[in-house]
Order: C-alpha cells, then structure tokens, then sequence
C-alpha cells in the first residue's frame, strides 16, 4: 500500500495535478488497491487533521499580514529599515532584509511577506539601479524569514504533528532567523560592493527618529504579539487574533489607509490562501496516518540508525533529504508526512526535538526559493513581471548563504535552544 501511495502521489505531481489533491488521490489510491482500511477512515482522518485549534492560528496570521499590507503597516516598516540601514552602499537591498525580518514577527508566512513587502521594495530596488531578477531574488530568499522568526506556521505545524511545545519552537526560532538575516545582509552588502549597486541608496532616506515615530504603531505590532504569547497572556492561536484586530483598528482608525471597501478583497484574499493550507494539511494528514498505520516510521528509523551511525551523521543525511524533498512538496504538508516519521529517530540519537524542529523549518523553508515549486519564487517573480528562469542565476548565491547558515544551525544547537533555555529550563 505504501509502495502504491508514493509512486501514484509521483505519478500525479508528473502530470501537474495540485499537490494537496495528488497527496489526498495517493491515499485513495493505496487503500483501494492494496490496503485493508475501510473508505470511512478518509473523511474521518481528513477531519481528524484539522481538528486541532493550533491551526485556527493559521488563517488569523494570514489575515493580518493582508491588513498590514493594504493598512500602511508595510510601508512604515519599509520607512524604519531604510533609516537604519540605508545610509550604506547596497542600503536598500539591505532594507528588504530587515523589513522582512521585523514583517515576519508578525505574517507567520513566506508568500504573504513576499507580495506585502515585495510589492513595495521590488519596484524601488530597480528604481535604485539594481537589476530586476536581483531584487525579484533577494526578495524571494528575505521573504523565507517569514517563516522562520517567530510566529510561524510551519512551526505550529511541526509543534502539533511532533507533540512539542509551540512555544519553545516560537523562542527557538529567534537565533536562527537573526543569523540568516544577518547573513544575507552580509551577502548583500559585499555583493554590492562588488558589482558597484546602490552607491545611491541614502537618496530619499528617512531620518531615524522620524521613521520610528511614523512606525512606532506598526513596530508595537510583533512586541505586542510575542511579549502576550511569552508572558501567557494568550495562546498563539489568540495571539493570531489579537493580530487582526490590532492590524484593523491601526489600519481603519491611525493610519486610515483601510477603509470599508477594502474589508472584502481582503477577506477573501485571506479566505483562499487559508483554505489552500488547510486542505494540503487536511490531505497530508491522512497520507500521514496511513504510512503510519503501515509501520514506515520504524522501519525508517531502523534504516537511518542501521546506517547513520552517529547524531552528526544522521542530522547530514536528514538535511541532503528534506532539501530535496523541499524542492518538490510543500513546507506544511512536508512536515506533517515527515515529523512523526523522523522526530522519534532524532530523539534516540539524543538530538532535542526543538532544535531537530528548526532544522527541519530552515531546511524545507529552502523549498520555497528553489525551481521547481518554490512560492516565494512564484510570487516575487509576479510582483516583479519576470519569468523564473530570469531569477535562477542570480538566486543560487542566496540559497548558497541560506545552506551555509543552516549547517551553522544544524551543528551549533545552542543557536536555537539558547533563549528557549533561558525562558523554560
């Protein structure tokens, strides 16, 4: 059964079909040719998946990074980062970074920071001399943040599918966001420096004082959010909430960019981008259960601890496969099928389930800027009205400096687990 589900599920991504939809035909597909499981089991583990009220964060964290955008909240944030950082050569390029880290403490999601904040930085970037695919890349690569600093959606989906805390993953994220980001600045700047882009990068520069005030409601946002999630205020799904109506009242009422008219595209914008994650959860979490069911689990670990002898050896070859596997499924639904099959290996070789967690984040996270499925790439390639082969060549130095800070990650624990530590042990 479980040979017939991997093979159909390929069969299905061949011909293009939808991966949620190829993962949901796969299970059908097992069970009716070779498996013993009644028919009823799909509506009910279809219904089990998103039974769970961790994932009613999701559409709420997806709802409010689209009220920031049409809010004024993004150009705000733009306006602070540009203060800070764009008095350098290669500024602007450096602004995308920081927006994108401070945008993803509150989106939770790498498409959403790429259209908010793309849709603002990308034309200026060209403005500035920077060649398209340039900025259409690094935008892509500042977009994978949004889902690695804290809140995260895939984090709460590894959180509920590896029965870890959500809140360890939240604070575990913190380090690792900080040092990808303070690597593609890094990247950025002596890529500039080199190529001779952004010599005129202050031109239109917001004093600093003034860009924090205009932003200081915009940068309350992720304060608010994350000291109400770690001071137990609220959950992370309340936290979602809390998101929402705080992005609305700040849109309507402070800014007054948001008005009546603009509440439905918003909705509904956030209404289909909720329920395309939900049905690839919805679908990988039946395709989870049967693998399940079928002993694969074991029988994975038994080969990894057969052959990878050591957590160093272990941790290499998980990171070859889940990059791979990034390229061609989803983060959400890569991390459903895979967390209960690798999280109890990790655990026998005495890797920390959080810190195996960020590994796991960062390295499919990489997914989304790589051919041939990669969404950020996707939408930054729409903001900016290029094709994706256009993107490619100036991509590969990013997802380069994204490897090199993820076996950083892999083999310094201490990275993600320092703040978690210091707040839970």
């Amino acid at each position: 059964m479980t040979t017939a589900m991997f093979v159909s599920m390929l069969i299905f991504f061949i011909f293009s079909i939808p991966i949620a939809v190829s993962i949901g035909f796969a299970s059908v597909t097992g069970i009716q040719l070779f498996g013993d499981v009644p028919m009823l089991v799909v509506p009910k583990q279809i219904f089990s998946a998103i039974d769970n009220f961790a994932l009613g964060a999701i559409p709420f964290f997806i709802l409010a990074g689209n009220m920031m955008e049409t809010g004024g909240i993004s150009n705000r944030l733009v306006n602070f980062a540009k203060s800070v950082v764009g008095g350098l050569q290669g500024g602007l390029g450096m602004t995308c970074v920081v927006t994108c880290m401070i945008f993803a403490a509150v989106s939770g999601s790498g498409p959403a920071t790429t259209f908010a904040i793309g849709a603002i930085l990308i034309p200026a970037l060209v403005k500035h001399g920077y060649p398209v695919n340039f900025a259409a890349a690094l935008q892509a690569t500042s977009a994978e943040l949004g889902v690695i600093i804290p809140p995260s959606i895939p984090m709460i989906i590894y959180g509920i599918s590896a029965e870890v805390s959500i809140g360890e993953m939240f604070l575990a994220g913190f380090g690792p966001g900080v040092l990808i980001g303070g690597g593609l600045m890094l990247f950025v700047w002596c890529h500039c420096k080199f190529k001779g882009y952004g010599k005129n990068d202050h031109l239109g520069r917001m004093k600093f004082m003034r860009a924090t005030r205009e932003a200081s409601f915009a940068l309350m946002m992720p304060v608010i959010i994350l000291g109400g999630i770690y001071g137990g205020v609220f959950t992370p799904t309340e936290a979602a909430v809390v998101a929402v109506f705080y992005a609305l009242i700040v849109g309507m009422f402070i800014y007054r960019e948001i008005r009546l008219k603009d509440l439905f595209p918003i909705l509904r914008k956030s209404v289909l981008s909720s329920a395309v994650i939900m049905f690839i959860i919805a679908n990988a979490g039946m395709f989870s259960y049967l693998i399940s069911r079928a002993g694969v689990p074991e029988m994975i670990g038994g080969f990894l601890r057969q052959y990878l002898s050591s957590p160093a050896t272990f941790l290499f070859g998980v990171n070859i496969a889940l990059f791979i596997i990034g390229m061609f499924i989803e983060t959400s639904s890569s991390i459903i099928v895979l967390a209960p099959i690798l999280v109890p290996v990790a655990i026998k070789f005495g890797i920390d389930p959080v810190h195996f967690g960020l590994v796991m984040v960062v390295n499919l996270a990489c997914g989304m800027i790589t051919p041939p499925f990669g969404v950020n790439l996707f939408a930054a390639c729409t903001v900016a009205k290029i094709s994706v082969d256009q993107i490619v060549r100036e991509l590969l130095p990013f997802v380069f400096t994204v490897v090199a800070c993820l076996m950083v990650i892999t083999y310094c624990p201490q990275i993600s687990l320092f703040l978690r530590d210091l707040v839970y042990r």
